[in-house]
């Protein structure tokens, strides 16, 4: 499948009557792992792409090992569509971000999170119009999920939160966003006033107690992204083996579960 046809199937799973259950990964094995359980589509994760190179979350991965990582993940994912968590683009100068989107399209993203955290909601409206903009000029129809951290980042509070989340989401909406995701909130009554509000399909994160896909999916959410829960899941289990290992040199703490992979080698082309 080619790039074009990726991007316009994995826009078109988020207009179906099934909501889009989406794993983040963070290199091109957990891609692939991901992909072959089944995905319908693979997000990245910000956080845990940047932690797994050693960096911390928040516009401070360099762009190089950003763009290498959703290469390799695309290539991996395979006919899998691959939708990139850029955090805030890495830049607010509009130039250099249509240039960022041109070439994370280029390495093989269908989709971007665009969030605009601590931003002024105006300027993020700019940015994903920028981001747009770029994306058409390389005829591939980029999933642009604008990311708005009002409850994320306690912004704003009750009601106050709601009303400026809707605001943002409009703007952004307006501006050429093809979905609104807000991470945070998890009250059910909540969810469902969001979504019946923003004009676009809703994006939520996992969290400890979120309610189940098919309760999102009946409130009118599209779009449930696991975020970090893989990474945290996966080195903590590599931590707890690495610590029985250490302990007495138990083999099992390494291989009890390895053989559920399968051959990675021939997965990859060996």
């Amino acid at each position: 499948m080619d790039q074009k046809s990726k991007a316009e199937a994995f826009a078109a799973l988020h207009h179906t009557g099934e909501i889009l259950i989406l794993p983040n990964a963070w290199d091109a094995a957990s891609a692939a792992v991901m992909a072959d359980a089944g995905a319908k589509a693979v997000a990245t994760s910000s956080a845990a792409v940047a932690w797994s190179h050693g960096y911390p979350d928040g516009d401070t991965l360099p762009l190089p090992l950003l763009l290498a990582t959703i290469s390799a993940a695309a290539r991996a994912a395979g006919d899998t569509p691959l939708t990139a968590d850029i955090e805030g683009g890495y830049t607010d100068d509009l130039g250099t971000l249509a240039d960022t989107i041109k070439a994370v399209i280029e390495a093989g993203a269908v989709g971007i999170n665009l969030e605009d955290g601590g931003r002024a909601p105006e300027l993020h409206a700019r940015k994903v119009e920028a981001a747009r903009k770029a994306a058409d000029a390389t005829g591939v129809a980029l999933f642009i999920n604008a990311r708005t951290d009002v409850y994320l980042k306690g912004l704003a509070e009750g009601h106050a939160a709601y009303v400026e989340t809707t605001r943002r989401a409009e703007l952004y909406r307006a501006a050429g966003a093809s979905g609104v995701f807000v991470p945070g909130p998890s009250d059910p009554d909540l969810i469902g006033r969001l979504a019946d509000e923003i004009k676009l399909p809703l994006n939520i994160m996992l969290l400890p107690n979120l309610a189940s896909a098919s309760r999102l999916q009946a409130l009118g959410v599209r779009r449930v992204s696991s975020a970090t829960a893989p990474f945290r899941q996966a080195y903590a289990t590599v931590a707890n083996a690495t610590a029985a290992f250490l302990a007495d040199g138990d083999p099992a703490a390494f291989t009890a579960d390895a053989a559920r992979l399968g051959n990675l080698n021939k997965r990859f082309g060996a």
